[in-house]
């Protein structure tokens, strides 16, 4: 006779969290999908600065599984500039979007059988202000870096727990890749700094996950040649060479030998997608190289590498890496739209189509084109500069305080290449607690891992380019619950 009334305190307790939430941010429906939601899905800004009204858009997705219990992760995609749409609609949100039929008319959208929602509540997040649906009256503010994005996502956070208190308590991460590879160590070390001052409210926060993750000039720009012969790219005799004329030293060398040597390298890896380098290329080689002449890219970076050489040093560096081969360096970066109108093998004509449509923005509750501008997968509206150099002491303070890592990569990415993540994980020093093998999905082996001290994880995808979620979203969604739930490393194994 008492199991009634604990279902009752049960519904109960289900029913003020949900009517806790902000009900003005509540989404009924969606434009381009029939049926209900599989969860409940929550949208609309947040103010950082309310003098300037800067404002932080956001997507939140409620878990499909326990929602009162499941963690909370915060999604970023990196750029800087680029949209967490990104993720939300090609990578690891709750639907599969299908083009219109016809030109002009809104996607279709299905629901995604490996959305990271199935175990997780995810928020996706546009920050900076400027990017994606989030804006500022004051224009000013699109002058930025990473010191300012941290802060103003810090103060997005607080502000979004105070919306939404009946989930202070479930452990919260944070996530995202690439440029994230910045966003999230710098990001968590504001979160840690505000529990260690008890800042209200509490966000109990439990560590991140970075996926093909910019983190350390050297380590990164360095690996694509290493990467490159791995991958069978470059021949042997051209690796011996390089590697002899550059001594490990393949970005920014000033040997004339080793730059002749670096040169012959980038023709050999000119047409290859770099995201993926056994996917296609949306775009022509003659394409690729009518957009840089006719690109916004500064006069110093097109003059940069010119050369009467047969090789000439520029042409193999546009559209080679990180982004586009101009690695991150301390200073300001350039946005990806100045580096090329359209970035070669990538498109986001289905994602520009849904979030530019009117009824769209309403029913999420965004700002009009007039306010916002149009949506833009990569804005050009920012100018930001890169203040905080490497990330490895980021990561060595995080999870020195007991923060679990998960540092995971695609190994056909070239744009930010597994051998370089590998290396800058294993120059932290910790020992190895699980040593490298394989893991399992399916009874096939999906990748590599290997364990540290720290509870930090090194993981591989096999088969997988830059943007895990999407190449390989299967797998994705199994490494992903399994490391959130706290399976440990032995047990990552098969479905």
């Amino acid at each position: 006779m008492a199991v009634a009334p604990l279902i009752l305190v049960f519904l109960l307790t289900i029913f003020a969290s949900i009517s806790a939430a902000p009900q003005n941010h509540f989404i009924s429906h969606l434009p381009g999908f029939s049926g209900s939601l599989p969860s409940k899905h929550y949208s609309g800004y947040i103010a950082v600065d309310e003098e300037h009204e800067r404002n932080l858009f956001y997507y939140f997705v409620t878990s499909e599984g326990n929602t009162a219990e499941d963690p909370v992760v915060l999604w970023m995609n990196g750029g800087p500039g680029c949209s967490s749409f990104d993720g939300f609609v090609y990578e690891n949100g709750p639907f599969n979007f299908e083009a219109g039929n016809t030109s002009g008319t809104l996607p279709v959208l299905h629901l995604n059988p490996y959305s990271w929602s199935k175990v997780s509540s995810v928020i996706y997040l546009d920050s900076p202000a400027g990017t994606g649906l989030s804006y500022s009256l004051d224009h000013s503010d699109y002058t930025t870096g990473d010191i300012k994005t941290a802060a103003d996502s810090h103060k997005f956070l607080l502000k979004w727990f105070e919306l939404y208190p009946e989930f202070s308590e479930n452990p919260f991460y944070i996530s995202g890749e690439s440029y994230a590879g910045v966003y999230i160590p710098t990001l968590a070390a504001e979160v840690v700094k505000g529990i260690k001052e008890s800042v209200k409210p509490v966000i109990n926060f439990k560590g991140y996950l970075i996926g093909n993750g910019f983190t350390d000039l050297d380590y990164d720009a360095n690996s694509f040649v290493p990467f490159a012969h791995g991958m069978g790219l470059i021949s042997e005799d051209l690796y011996e060479e390089v590697y002899g004329v550059c001594e490990g030293k393949y970005y920014e060398n000033d040997n004339e030998a080793c730059q002749e040597k670096i040169a012959q390298v980038r023709l050999d890896l000119k047409d290859l997608n770099k995201y993926h380098i056994l996917e296609p290329c949306f775009h022509s080689p003659e394409q690729q190289e009518a957009e840089f002449a006719n690109s916004r890219l500064p006069s110093s970076f097109r003059k940069l590498g010119e050369t009467e050489r047969p090789l000439q040093v520029r042409k193999r560096m546009f559209g080679r890496a990180w982004p586009l081969n101009l690695p991150v360096r301390e200073g300001r970066v350039p946005t990806w739209p100045e580096l090329s109108r359209s970035l070669p093998c990538t498109s986001d004509e289905i994602a520009s189509s849904w979030l530019n449509n009117q009824a769209v923005r309403s029913a999420i509750h965004a700002e009009t084109i007039n306010i916002t501008g149009p949506w833009e997968l990569y804005t050009a509206k920012i100018d930001f500069t890169h203040d905080t150099g490497s990330m490895i002491e980021y990561h060595k303070n995080l999870t020195a305080q007991g923060y679990r890592a998960l540092i995971y990569s695609g190994d056909h990415d070239m744009c930010i290449p597994f051998t370089g993540t590998e290396a800058w994980v294993h120059s932290l020093g910790y020992k190895t607690i699980d040593k490298w093998r394989p893991w399992f999905f399916n009874d096939q082996v999906a990748g590599y891992v290997r364990g540290y001290d720290y509870n930090l994880t090194f993981l591989t995808v096999k088969g997988s380019g830059h943007a895990v979620p999407e190449y390989k979203p299967k797998e994705a969604l199994a490494f992903y619950s399994r490391w959130l739930s706290g399976t440990t490393i032995e047990k990552i194994s098969i479905t």
